[in-house]
C-alpha cells in the first residue's frame, strides 16, 4: 500500500474514533486525605497535606448536609458492571500512606458517619521497620482490622515506589513511577526494555505482598504522588487493578475508573473553604505566565549557568508568577527554528542535559507550573529536502523561504521524526504541559509538496493544480481551512504521544493576533481561534501592538480582548502574551507602559496574561512591579 495512502487511512480512523461521553455516565468527585491531626500537633514547618480532626470532621458533616452521597470502590465498580448511574452528588473518599492517624482519628469518623473510604498502603512499609522520613504507620494487624470494618477498601499505594529516584545529571530525584532512572556512573538513562520491566515487576511484588500480608490482592492502584504513564497503567491492569487513582482535580465519569482524578485536600481548609473547593474542584486558576528563553540561562561555564537558575527561580518566585513557558530547545541565533535541544533525544545535538533540571526546579522551589516551549516544525534537521515546507515560486514547488525552516506534517517521515522529538521530550522530563512554537503556519502559497498537494487534491477534493486553487478567493479559503484544521490535528497527535508517558498535561498554542483581528487572513496564516479553542486547553495570542506596528496600542489591545470575547467563553481559553522587548527598536519596554497594558487587559476581563520575554540578567520586567499585578496563586 502506497505510505500516502496508508497516512491517509490513519487520519480518517483518528477522526471516525473520536466520541464524547454518553450523557448518562454518572459523575462523581474523589477526595483525598493524608497525615490527620490533633489540634496540638499542628506546629511548624507545616506539613501542607495534613488535616486537623475538626477539620475531617467538619468536612463530614458538611457532605450530609448537603446530600452528597459517599460511595465506595464497589459502587463504581458495580455502576460501570450493570451501567447503572450512581447517586447525584457522589464522592469517594480516600486516604494515602496508611499513617496510623487513619486507625486512630480517621476510621472513628468513617464508623460514626457510616461513610466507605479507599485506604492505599504502600507494600515495603508494611515490614515492620520505621521508615526514615515518614510518619508512623498502621501495624498489619491494625490493617486488618480496619478491613473488618466493612467500610475500607485497601488499595495498593506500590510495593516501592513511593520515593524519588535520580532523575537527571544535576542530581535531581523525582518520582520511581515514571522517571528514567540516571545512571551517574554509566551518565546514562534506564533503557526502554529496563524501565517496562522494573514496573512490571513493581505491580506484581505489590499485588503478591499485599496478599502475603492481608489476604486480599488490590483491585485499586493508587499512584505515589499522583504520577503515571500509560505503561504503568497496562502493569496495574495485567496485575489485577483496573481501578487506578491519580492527583488531578476535577470531575469523573465512569469512564475515567482507569485513571480517577483526585483533588488533594491541602492548607488544612476550614468548612467554608472545603464548601468552594467542591463547588469548584479549583478549577478556575486564573495564568500568570513568564515566557523563559532557556538560552538566556546556559552558559558554557557550568558555575555560571547554575547560578543563572537559581536567580530564576529567586526571581519567579519573587514575582508571583503560577505558570512559566519554558523554552525546551536551543536558538542561540535567534530565528525561530531548533538548532538544537535541552533534553536527551534521538535526533538533534543536546546543547545540554539541562530542560528536566529546570523545570523540576522551577516547579518544587517556586510552585509554577512548567510548559515545555518546543516549535511544532522549525527544526534545522539534517534529513532530505523533500521533507521540508514547499512554497509556490517562480511556476514551481521550491524550499520555502520563510525564516521558518519547517518540516512538511504532510511527509510520513518528516511527521514520525517530530514525533520521536516530542516522545523523547516526555520520556526523560517531567513537566505540566506543552506550548507549541508559531512556526505552525502555512501561508496561501504553501504547502505545494507533492505529498501534501496530494492529500489538497484527494482528500480535500481541490484541485490539483495550485494555480487553480490560488485563482479563486473562495477556494484559498477552503484550501486555508483545511490546513488550520489538518495542523491542528498534527499537534494533537504530538500531544498523544507525549501523554503516553505525561498523561496529564495541558496543551496552549501560539498565536498570531492578525487572524483574530481579521479572520479572512487565515488564508495567509492556516490560523483561527474557533479552531485553536476546539484543540488546545489555552490559546496564547501575542498580544505585542509594537510588534506589529500599531498606530494605537491601547485601542489594538482593546480590539483583542472584544474579540475574543465575542467567542462563548472566549476569554476563559485566551491567553495574552504581552511583549516586554520592542525587538524594533532593539530595547526594552518602558515599565510605565507594560505596567499600563497590564492593567488595560485587566480591566477589559483578560483571565489569563503573561509576557515574553523574562529577562533575569537585566530584570526585566522589573520584579517589583510584576509582584504587584502578578499576585501568587497556589499551585498544587
Amino acid at each position: 500500500m502506497p505510505r500516502l495512502l496508508q497516512f491517509i487511512i490513519f487520519i480518517l480512523c483518528m477522526l471516525v474514533s473520536i466520541r464524547p461521553f454518553a450523557a448518562t455516565d454518572s459523575t462523581f468527585l474523589v477526595l483525598n486525605y493524608h497525615d490527620i491531626l490533633e489540634e496540638e500537633e499542628k506546629v511548624p514547618p507545616f506539613d501542607r497535606i495534613a488535616v486537623n480532626k475538626q477539620h475531617l470532621e467538619d468536612h463530614f458533616a458538611w457532605l450530609k448536609k448537603n446530600n452528597y452521597h459517599v460511595v465506595s470502590v464497589q459502587d463504581v465498580l458495580e455502576a460501570i458492571k450493570s451501567q447503572k448511574t450512581l447517586p447525584s452528588k457522589a464522592v469517594l473518599l480516600t486516604f494515602d500512606d496508611g499513617y496510623v492517624s487513619f486507625y486512630t482519628r480517621a476510621l472513628p469518623l468513617l464508623k460514626k458517619y457510616r461513610y466507605p473510604a479507599t485506604l492505599a498502603v504502600v507494600g515495603s512499609w508494611l515490614e515492620g521497620k520505621a521508615v526514615q522520613g515518614v510518619k508512623p504507620l498502621m501495624s498489619v494487624a491494625q490493617i486488618r482490622e480496619v478491613m473488618d470494618s466493612g467500610l475500607v477498601e485497601i488499595a495498593s499505594h506500590s510495593h516501592d515506589l513511593h520515593h524519588g529516584i535520580l532523575a537527571n545529571p544535576q542530581g535531581d530525584e523525582h518520582s520511581a513511577v515514571n522517571t528514567r532512572l540516571f545512571s551517574s556512573e554509566y551518565e546514562e538513562y534506564e533503557k526502554d526494555e529496563d524501565y517496562r520491566k522494573r514496573i512490571y515487576q513493581e505491580m506484581a511484588d505489590s499485588s503478591e505482598r499485599l496478599f502475603q500480608l492481608l489476604g486480599i490482592r488490590p483491585r485499586v492502584m493508587v499512584w505515589p504522588y499522583g504520577e503515571y504513564n500509560s505503561i504503568a497503567l497496562e502493569a496495574a491492569k495485567q496485575f489485577g487493578m483496573t481501578i487506578t487513582m491519580g492527583l488531578n482535580d476535577g470531575i469523573n465519569t465512569l469512564a475515567d475508573a482507569r485513571v480517577m482524578k483526585r483533588m488533594m485536600i491541602t492548607d488544612d481548609i476550614n468548612v467554608k473553604q472545603f464548601a468552594e473547593v467542591m463547588k469548584t474542584q479549583r478549577s478556575q486558576l486564573d495564568l500568570r505566565v513568564a515566557h523563559v528563553d532557556m538560552d538566556y540561562l546556559y552558559d558554557k561555564d557550568d558555575e555560571q549557568t547554575k547560578r543563572n537558575i537559581e536567580a530564576l527561580i529567586t526571581r519567579i518566585k519573587a514575582t508571583g508568577a503560577n505558570t512559566v513557558f519554558l523554552q525546551a530547545y536551543s536558538d542561540p541565533d535567534g530565528d525561530g527554528n531548533a538548532d538544537e535541544l535541552y533534553f536527551p533525544n534521538r535526533h538533534l545535538p543536546v546543547r545540554k542535559d539541562l530542560f528536566n533540571h529546570v523545570a523540576l526546579q522551577l516547579r518544587r522551589k517556586a510552585s509554577v507550573r512548567v510548559y515545555a516551549w518546543l516549535p511544532i516544525m522549525a527544526y534545522k534537521a539534517d534529513v532530505p529536502v523533500k521533507w521540508y515546507v514547499k512554497e509556490w515560486r517562480d511556476g514551481e514547488p521550491q524550499v520555502s523561504r520563510h525564516v521558518y525552516t519547517r518540516l512538511s506534517p504532510f511527509n510520513p517521515e518528516a511527521r514520525q521524526y517530530i514525533s520521536e522529538i516530542y516522545e523523547d521530550l516526555a520520556k526523560n522530563c517531567d513537566f505540566n504541559g506543552i506550548l507549541f512554537h508559531d512556526d505552525g503556519i502555512l501561508s496561501d502559497y504553501e504547502d505545494v509538496s507533492a505529498l501534501a498537494m496530494e492529500m489538497t487534491h484527494k482528500v480535500w477534493g481541490l484541485p490539483a493544480e495550485f494555480e487553480k486553487i490560488h485563482a479563486s478567493s473562495e477556494l484559498r479559503l477552503r484550501w486555508a481551512k483545511h490546513k488550520t484544521e489538518f495542523l491542528s490535528q498534527f499537534t494533537d497527535a504530538l500531544a498523544d504521544k507525549v501523554r503516553f508517558y505525561r498523561p496529564y498535561i495541558k496543551t496552549a498554542r501560539n498565536f498570531y493576533a492578525l487572524p483574530l483581528l481579521s479572520p479572512y487572513s487565515e488564508e495567509w496564516y492556516a490560523q483561527s481561534f474557533p479552531v485553536f479553542y476546539k484543540h488546545y486547553d489555552y490559546v496564547a495570542i501575542e498580544a505585542m501592538p509594537f510588534m506589529e506596528e500599531a498606530q494605537n496600542p491601547q485601542q489594538w489591545l482593546t480590539d483583542l480582548v472584544k474579540k475574543t470575547a465575542e467567542f462563548p467563553n472566549g476569554l476563559d481559553k485566551m491567553l495574552f502574551e504581552l511583549q516586554a522587548v520592542d525587538w524594533k527598536k532593539q530595547q526594552d519596554v518602558p515599565m510605565p507602559i507594560f505596567t499600563e497594558q497590564f492593567q488595560l487587559l485587566k480591566k477589559l476581563g483578560a483571565k489569563h496574561i503573561g509576557y515574553y520575554p523574562d529577562n533575569v540578567h537585566r530584570d526585566h520586567p522589573k520584579v517589583d512591579e510584576l509582584k504587584k499585578f502578578f499576585p501568587a496563586v497556589a499551585v498544587d
